[in-house]
């Protein structure tokens, strides 16, 4: 899938709207209150990187959800063409951050959004690309999976995002409503173009240099 001068693929940008959503406002507790989107990966914030990686593989338009040491990510970051979602409550964990993402997509017009976390620097553009081909209506819901196990990203259409909202929280994610309808999911192997590890510890930061540019 070919990206064109905007960075968005040829064929993504005659299909249905396909929103990204890239959870980035995590304080990074058990890093020692460093927050992920501001880690250096090669030169630069890694939140950079991760909101390419959903523009880079179709995605349209690009929301990123804030919490953490908003302003200086703000500050920091160059993230052209993102939407940037402030979540004050952040802090109580990765649920408050997809309602907030979910919630500042209404009246976009996208059909369905792929999900990804700015934590996973072994997840590429292709891997989203992917995930968002699985798209066929707004009931839609796909995930990425990794030697047989589902990950992300993860592709909600829009006729689940009311009921995706409704059971978020805590640091659980959609996790809850993935468990509910596991059966409708269609799994996306990705285990040959991406690597799902995340960085959540101070020995998980030598993955910034492991992944692939």
């Amino acid at each position: 899938m070919r990206p064109s001068a905007s960075g968005v693929s040829d064929s993504a940008a005659h299909g249905p709207r396909i929103a990204g959503l890239l959870l980035a406002a995590g304080g990074g507790r058990r890093l020692g209150g460093r927050p992920k989107a501001l880690l250096d990966f090669r030169g630069r914030p890694l939140v950079e990187h991760a909101a390419r990686v959903l523009r880079e593989g179709g995605c349209s338009p690009v929301h990123v959800v804030l919490g953490a040491s908003a302003d200086a990510v703000r500050a920091r970051a160059r993230l052209p063409g993102c939407v940037l979602v402030d979540n004050p409550d952040w802090a109580a964990g990765m649920g408050s951050s997809l309602r907030a993402g979910l919630a500042s997509l209404a009246g976009t017009g996208a059909r369905a959004v792929v999900v990804a976390l700015v934590d996973q620097p072994g997840i590429g553009a292709d891997a989203v690309a992917r995930v968002r081909a699985a798209y066929e209506s707004p009931s839609s819901m796909a995930a990425a999976s990794y030697g047989g196990r589902r990950g992300h990203p993860v592709l909600f259409g829009a006729d689940r995002w009311p009921g995706i909202t409704a059971v978020a929280a805590g640091d659980q994610g959609a996790r809850a409503y993935l468990r509910q309808h596991e059966a409708e999911i269609a799994l996306v192997d990705c285990s040959d173009i991406a690597a799902p590890d995340d960085i959540d510890t101070p020995e998980d930061l030598r993955l910034l240099g492991q992944a692939e540019a």
